[in-house]
C-alpha cells in the first residue's frame, strides 16, 4: 500500500481545511486507516481513525467535535475535515494504513500502522 497525503496549507484560527489521503492497492478497502500529526519538537500523536467500512470512527479528545474522518473506498481515498482550527493544530499530518480490518482499542497506537504517507503541513495562524 502506498499513501499520498495532500491538502495541507495555511489557515487562520477558526478556519477549515480538508486533507486527503490517496491510497494505491486494491486491498485499501479492507483495512482500517488513521490520521496522526507531529508538531515541531513533539512526538507523533493520534488524531483519529476509521474502520475499513467507514462505519466506526474514533478521535483524540483534542480534536473531537472539530475534526471528521471519512473515506470513499470507490476512490481509494480517506479524508480529514478540520473545522474550528486552532494554532495548536499546527503540525505535519500523516495518514496511515493498518493491515487489519478488526477495529481494536489500539487503533490510536502508531505501532498498528505499517504503512505511512509522506505527511502534509498544516499551519494555523492566530
Amino acid at each position: 500500500v502506498q499513501l499520498q497525503a495532500s491538502g495541507g496549507g495555511l489557515a487562520q484560527a477558526g478556519g477549515s481545511l480538508r486533507l486527503s489521503c490517496a491510497a494505491s492497492g486494491r486491498t485499501f478497502i479492507t483495512y482500517n486507516m488513521g490520521w496522526f500529526r507531529q508538531a515541531p519538537g513533539k512526538e507523533r500523536e493520534f488524531v483519529g481513525a476509521i474502520a475499513w467500512s467507514g462505519g466506526i470512527t474514533s478521535y483524540a479528545d483534542s480534536v473531537k467535535g472539530r475534526f471528521t474522518i471519512s473515506r470513499d473506498n470507490a476512490k481509494n481515498t480517506m479524508y480529514l475535515q478540520m473545522n474550528s482550527l486552532k494554532p495548536e493544530d499546527t503540525a505535519v499530518y500523516y495518514c496511515a494504513c493498518a493491515t487489519q480490518s478488526f477495529y481494536s482499542a489500539t487503533m490510536d497506537q502508531v505501532q498498528e500502522y505499517p504503512y505511512w504517507g509522506q505527511g502534509t503541513l498544516v499551519t494555523v495562524s492566530s
